[in-house]
């Protein structure tokens, strides 16, 4: 686990998050969603959505992961759900690809589940691309169990997607944070 800064994230940090969102994207689904959706992804566009989210989403809350050159490598963002079972909901969760597997994720998946704690929320689901199997193995090692599945559509190409959740989110709190 590296040493890492986990923060709320604020307007102030919608650029940093933006270009995460979009390098994540490139990253983690090329090959998995058409090239020339990959392509349009721009940070003004990525920008605009985080700003929305941020403002006009259902209590949602981002925190960011900053490294120790001060520069943000990831971040999470949770929201209340309406889900009968799950309350809260991992809305998104991306690193940039040279700080996987450094135990940045768990950190930003524990502050999401921190901050849900607080609000009274106790449970938690994320809905992952199905061929996303890195990310599919991250929150099965998580303890997240599958759910729901659903299908999705980017870029005219149909995907399958799984539901995991928590019911009881106390599991990912490192308290040592």
């Amino acid at each position: 686990m590296i040493c890492l800064k986990i923060r709320e994230a604020n307007k102030d940090d919608i650029k940093d998050i933006a270009r995460v969102y979009v390098d994540g994207w490139k990253t983690t689904y090329q090959g998995l969603v058409p090239d020339d959706y990959l392509e349009k992804l721009s940070y003004e566009e990525a920008e605009q959505k985080w700003l929305h989210f941020l403002h006009n989403e259902n209590e949602a809350f981002i925190y960011i992961a900053i490294n120790d050159a001060e520069k943000v490598i990831g971040f999470a963002a949770g929201k209340n759900n309406d889900d009968e079972n799950f309350a809260g909901e991992l809305y998104s969760l991306y690193l940039l690809k040279e700080s996987r597997g450094l135990g940045a994720g768990r950190q930003l998946v524990s502050a999401i589940a921190k901050q849900f704690k607080e609000k009274g929320i106790e449970s938690m689901m994320v809905w992952v691309m199905e061929q996303n199997k890195s990310g599919l193995g991250f929150y099965e090692r998580m303890g997240g169990k599958e759910y729901l599945r659903r299908k999705s559509e980017f870029g005219g190409m149909l995907v399958d997607d799984v539901a995991y959740g928590w019911a009881n989110i106390s599991v990912l709190i490192n308290e040592d944070e």
